[in-house]
């Protein structure tokens, strides 16, 4: 059963970079095609997909934050990262790792078979 574990820096400063990474453990099946996507969900407000890296090394970004966002994957260490730079306090958030396996752009809990717990990272100086 495969698992997934977010970690990375729980507070940030404004205008600075947030790292964050995605552990994979299990097996998944030497010939499985799954989407890994981040997403996110501010305080009291809904799940937001941020994008999303295929098994192909395709990446996909929601337009309001392209210009932001950068994932990409370490297969060496089965994780997939995210980078989100210019940080503001709008972006504190909990931060979700999550796994599909056809092409997702909600942040809908069942559009996706597993979910990391979440990490939380407020942005503050």
């Amino acid at each position: 059963q495969v698992q997934l574990q977010e970690s990375g820096p729980g507070l940030v400063k404004p205008s600075q970079t947030l790292f964050l990474a995605c552990t994979v453990s299990g097996a998944s099946g030497p010939t499985a095609f799954y989407y890994w996507a981040w997403i996110r969900q501010p305080p009291g407000k809904g799940l937001e997909w941020m994008g999303a890296i295929a098994s192909s090394g395709s990446t996909y970004y929601s337009p309001s934050l392209k210009s932001r966002t950068s994932i990409s994957r370490d297969t060496s260490k089965n994780q997939f990262t995210l980078q989100l730079s210019s940080l503001t306090p709008e972006d504190a958030a909990v931060y979700y790792c999550a796994r599909s396996n056809t092409f997702k752009i909600t942040g809908w809990r069942r559009e996706y078979d597993t979910w990391g717990q979440g990490t939380q990272v407020t942005v503050s100086s």
